[in-house]
């Protein structure tokens, strides 16, 4: 029986923000395997998701690499694909129709616009609801894509938890990729302090940096999160996000998490995007958004922290 791939290379919100739409594909499919295509640092995270069969690495490596192309093209073939669903909707994607998998049915942005429809405006669209008229146009009942369940990836983190706090705590995450640099708030060292000042002894302020940020986090004044003296795993992240009392970020793979566990707490965005546009607001979890993150104050985001606390 033919299988069925979904490629999603990341980022890690993006990925986050997938699995509700994997869920579905799956249970469209329950007596078919349905397989993802990702980049490797979400390989190992990806291949322990219930709703999948296997996980497969793409290199992304450069598209004159003929070599790595042909060997890709080859890997792939031996899994008999019958559909694609395309969530990264990507011109690498696009040039992996054309020449990598090809011959195969497929499902992208492109098969989801309507007559007459441009992409540059369907793509204005929150993220989920593209990915729904994604996969509704496929045929499949979207019943999680837009109610994602993270549950499989929380698992006990209380040894960790226990040797950095014994009372409950607030998690920050003041990162973001070096490439994207406009999505960083200045202000986390100074919001941390006030953030002791005001609760004192009730919460604890922890810091959980991911690769290439450790050395940052201990800049903060804050405790820093580490296994073995390296960054967690992204199930142990979850698992902190889960049992934080609130979260403070930006808007990066972790905000999404937290988002998506129902969490307490703010995202900060500036001009870069929209909350709306990435789907990340819900009753708990709220962002504070200004044009430039530079002329957002420390007392406006203390002041949102603690109405989440009361």
């Amino acid at each position: 029986m033919s299988n069925i791939l979904i490629i999603k290379h990341g980022s890690l919100g993006d990925l986050i923000q997938a699995n509700g739409a994997i869920k579905d594909i799956k249970n469209f499919y329950p007596n078919r395997k349905v397989f993802l295509l990702t980049t490797q640092p979400y390989s190992i995270f990806m291949s322990e998701c219930p709703y999948l069969d296997g996980v497969l690495i793409d290199k992304r490596l450069p598209r004159w690499n003929l070599f790595y192309l042909n060997n890709l093209k080859k890997t792939l073939s031996k899994y008999d694909f019958s559909k694609v669903f395309d969530l990264q909707n990507s011109g690498r994607t696009k040039f992996y129709k054309r020449f990598i998998i090809k011959n195969v049915e497929w499902s992208s942005t492109e098969t989801a616009l309507e007559p007459g429809q441009r992409k540059s405006d369907f793509d204005k669209d929150p993220v989920l609801d593209r990915m729904e008229i994604q996969l509704k146009k496929s045929g499949i009942e979207t019943e999680f894509t837009k109610n994602i369940d993270l549950s499989w990836a929380v698992e006990n983190a209380s040894h960790l938890v226990k040797k950095y706090t014994n009372r409950e705590y607030i998690l920050l995450f003041p990162f973001c990729s070096p490439k994207l640099k406009n999505k960083k708030w200045p202000y986390y060292k100074e919001l941390i302090q006030k953030l002791k000042q005001e609760f004192k002894n009730k919460y604890s302020v922890l810091l959980a940096p991911g690769p290439n940020e450790i050395e940052e986090a201990n800049e903060l004044n804050a405790k820093v999160v580490l296994e073995n003296n390296e960054y967690v795993s992204l199930k142990t992240l979850v698992s902190l996000i889960h049992k934080a009392k609130l979260i403070i970020a930006n808007d990066t793979g972790p905000a999404h998490i937290a988002s998506h566990l129902d969490k307490k707490g703010l995202v900060l965005f500036g001009s870069h995007t929209s909350a709306k546009k990435v789907s990340i607001e819900n009753f708990n979890f709220k962002a504070i958004s200004v044009d430039n993150l530079k002329d957002l104050d420390v007392n406006t985001v203390l002041k949102e922290a603690k109405a989440k606390l009361d």
